[in-house]
């Protein structure tokens, strides 16, 4: 009996010999590993290059720009001979939208004005600006929404972070094409799809100008005419651009001819007029059988106005109104036109004042009699009159009419269209800089020939 006793605590043992060795040991070693620094993250090749470490010191301010008073061969000489970084130039991680529909629906008109205006209706150079404003809106130094980042320092008439916002540009229209282009491009960067060449960069200028920061920042790489850089040291790398964006999109009226998202009042939603009412809310008109309007409509009647021409994807509609219909009743064009879609928008004119198609001038878009908008993904629906030739008792429904802006003489004129953007280089500048001395009491340092 006691034979057969040590027999079975020798067997016991053996078994917890062979436990120990083959699920202890194991799980000690992994204590072990995720414990030790060697196993902990590996920081960003950038970070391992350059031995980096978080700074106890905020982040660097963001400054109204300064230029030194170079010519375009001057500036072009200098901006060849500052060399380019040799740390990687690591692609930003995916940069994907987490706010609300409306807010969504904002932040993407305001990256798409930013695209188009500073870029031209330019693929390459509009996804390399996409990327930087959202480098910027995930770098603690910049605002937290993209339509903040978009359009900081806009109050100021010089030293706005990106010059459409403060020069005058957006008293021009582009066309209704290259915007719908424009705002894919932006969907697409908000939903995550990355601009790998720029890397990290939160700053860009082109090679004709050179700004003081320019000297004191990494250059990474260009993309056609202009260079883009980032800060150094760690907030120029990954771990510095960790903050997720947030929601509250402020609305920006400067857009609100372009974008049905920033039309209305900051404090309430754009609310759909009496008028529409009979017609269906937006969600009701977009869940209805979609007409049939194609190429084979153009120059025809259709519910009693003369179908002048279809934008590309067949979201907006120029329409002119007949004679004998009344102001209260062009709401009910969206029955016809917007049924089961869902975004439209249809701009009408009265006899003799329509344009022959698109795109329109700064002039056309001024003469529009009414135009109607929605957008079931947002449930933004609303109807609008010019004002100046149809006076409405309830001034929400008055279309907002285009400003001159007083600008400097070096300032362009109002286009018709986007033409690559100002002088139609590749895309515009966008400036930024430290606090520095004024221009006239810069020293430029001499370029070697």
């Amino acid at each position: 009996m006691t034979d057969v006793s040590s027999t079975d605590r020798l067997r016991r043992s053996t078994w917890l010999l062979w436990l120990v060795l083959f699920v202890g040991l194991p799980a000690m070693v992994a204590t072990w590993e995720a414990r030790s620094p060697s196993a902990a993250k590996r920081p960003s090749p950038i970070v391992a290059a350059a031995g980096l470490k978080r700074p106890a010191t905020p982040p660097p301010s963001v400054e109204p720009v300064e230029l030194y008073a170079l010519d375009r061969n001057q500036a072009q000489a200098f901006n060849a001979a500052i060399p380019f970084s040799h740390l990687p130039n690591p692609a930003a991680r995916p940069f994907v939208f987490a706010g609300s529909e409306n807010d969504l629906a904002r932040a993407t008109d305001c990256l798409a004005a930013a695209q188009l205006y500073e870029a031209g209706d330019d693929n390459t150079g509009e996804r390399a600006v996409a990327q930087v404003v959202l480098n910027r809106v995930r770098h603690p130094a910049f605002p937290k929404t993209v339509c903040g980042v978009v359009f900081q320092g806009q109050e100021r008439a010089t030293g706005c972070q990106f010059t459409f916002t403060c020069d005058g540009a957006l008293a021009r229209t582009p066309t209704q094409a290259a915007w719908e282009r424009a705002r894919e491009i932006a969907k697409s960067a908000l939903a995550g799809k990355v601009y790998k060449p720029v890397g990290y960069a939160t700053h860009y200028h082109t090679d004709w100008v050179v700004p003081y920061w320019s000297g004191s920042l990494d250059k990474i790489t260009s993309v056609g005419t202009h260079l883009f850089f980032r800060w150094r040291g760690w907030w120029g790398t990954p771990p510095a651009f960790r903050r997720t964006g947030e929601n509250g999109e402020p609305l920006i009226a400067r857009i609100a001819r372009l974008s049905v998202a920033h039309q209305g009042r900051p404090d309430a939603g754009i609310l759909p007029s009496a008028a529409l009412l009979a017609g269906g809310a937006v969600n009701e008109l977009a869940a209805r059988p979609q007409q049939a309007i194609g190429a084979d409509s153009l120059g025809k009647m259709m519910a009693g106005v003369r179908l002048i021409a279809i934008a590309p994807g067949a979201k907006s509609f120029l329409v002119e109104l007949g004679r004998g219909a009344t102001p209260d009743s062009w709401p009910t064009l969206a029955q016809t036109f917007c049924a089961g879609r869902p975004e439209c928008r249809i701009m009408a004119w009265r006899v003799g004042t329509a344009p022959g198609g698109l795109p329109l001038s700064g002039d056309q878009m001024e003469s529009m009699a009414f135009a109607y908008i929605h957008n079931s993904a947002t449930g933004l629906q609303r109807a609008l009159w010019n004002c100046v030739q149809t006076p409405r008792d309830n001034k929400e429904e008055c279309m907002r009419q285009r400003v001159p802006v007083a600008t400097a003489s070096a300032t362009p004129p109002a286009e018709p269209e986007l033409s690559g953007v100002r002088r139609k280089e590749r895309f515009e500048t966008v400036k930024i800089a430290p606090p520095s001395a004024p221009v006239a009491q810069m020293v430029v340092p001499p370029v070697k020939p």
